[in-house]
């Protein structure tokens, strides 16, 4: 069947549907990733967002369920240049063809997927329309997609309830912004007993379990949406616990002590992303997945200091909190792009809770 995938600038391209056929308005992202196709798809930071694949051919090894990030799928629709009908791996379970029909995400294929992203890079983020629909009246659905605006993610992302996850050793708060399940496996690896609080959880909630330490999470969506939220990781700022945030809870926890966060042009997307250690000086290579940066010239020295950077476009990628047992990173250090360069930094929180006793 035929499918169409309409910009916010008005370019039009043409392709063959894929998945369901609903007609779905989403922010369009790319992701530069070769592999992980099914780990971008469950990662719930991608709540609202329809994601194009850079790499040509998607879905060659099919869909491995033990490599889930989530319970399931979080785009809004999902662009490649080839899908591969027919998988080659003897872990798959499934289609990836079949994996979107089943949870309903729309899709389009047969695009030329590299001049979808030149545009991207060029002009930014912007909406977009997937649709089946030739008949379309482009004017239309231009000032539709100008409307539409990514809110109310993270309240879709998290956890229902709070959840224990056991271990032996230290006891950790992990606050689900958007989790993705190899947070919560790398404490548990490493030991900790995890226990995992909805976002909407307040900081008296979480103090009272008193944990030895606390993880902020990565999430979906524009930071500053976030306002309760907000109010409540500046409580746990000031409660001295340990503190380990990752993408959108380093965002946070920024905006929480003074800080702005602004919005990238096109944002990071990929597992090939060089961060430098700004204290080491070594480089790692880092899977990331943001649109939105925390502003370096509004950072309070005397609150937190810039600890890494990216390489590639010099925006930060982690702060270390002055006089406070916290840190944090925009990048994943639980993904493995390099394939584990940034694992320490799990490390380091433990040996961070255990001089905090």
């Amino acid at each position: 069947m035929k499918a169409f995938l309409i910009l916010e600038d008005g370019t039009v391209f043409t392709g063959s549907s894929i998945g369901s056929t609903q007609e779905v308005i989403s922010e369009i992202v790319f992701n530069t990733s070769m592999t992980g196709y099914l780990e971008v798809l469950t990662d719930p930071s991608y709540a609202g967002q329809a994601v194009v694949m850079t790499y040509p051919l998607i879905g060659n090894y099919g869909i491995c369920h033990e490599d889930m990030e989530s319970l399931k799928p979080w785009p809004d629709g999902y662009i490649v240049r080839e899908l591969s009908r027919i998988p080659s791996n003897f872990r798959s379970g499934d289609t990836l063809q079949h994996f979107l029909n089943e949870h309903n995400i729309p899709g389009i294929s047969g695009i030329d997927t590299r001049a979808l992203t030149k545009i991207l890079r060029e002009k930014g983020t912007m909406n977009g329309m997937i649709t089946t629909n030739e008949s379309f009246d482009l004017d239309e659905v231009i000032l539709r997609m100008k409307t539409y605006s990514v809110t109310g993610v993270v309240e879709k992302a998290t956890c229902r309830e709070k959840y224990v996850l056991p271990g032996g050793g230290k006891k950790v708060a992990l606050l689900d912004l958007g989790a993705k399940k190899n947070i919560a496996r790398s404490l548990q690896e490493r030991g900790c007993e995890v226990i995992v609080y909805p976002a909407a959880a307040t900081a008296e909630e979480i103090l009272s379990g008193s944990p030895d330490g606390i993880m902020l999470s990565n999430g979906p969506g524009d930071p500053k949406e976030c306002v309760e939220i907000i109010k409540e990781i500046k409580k746990l700022y000031e409660s001295n616990v340990p503190i380990f945030a990752i993408c959108l809870g380093h965002q946070l926890m920024a905006l929480a002590t003074g800080a702005d966060t602004h919005k990238l042009k096109y944002g990071h997307r990929g597992g090939n992303h060089p961060v430098k250690d700004l204290e080491t000086g070594r480089v790692y290579i880092s899977s990331q997945n943001h649109g939105y940066v925390v502003d370096v010239d509004t950072i309070d020295p005397s609150v937190a200091v810039p600890a890494f950077v990216n390489v590639n476009d010099g925006t930060n990628e982690g702060l270390k909190y002055t006089n406070k047992n916290i840190f944090t990173v925009q990048y994943h250090p639980e993904a493995c792009p390099g394939p584990q360069d940034s694992s320490y930094l799990f490390d380091r929180f433990i040996k961070m809770m255990e001089v905090g006793k």
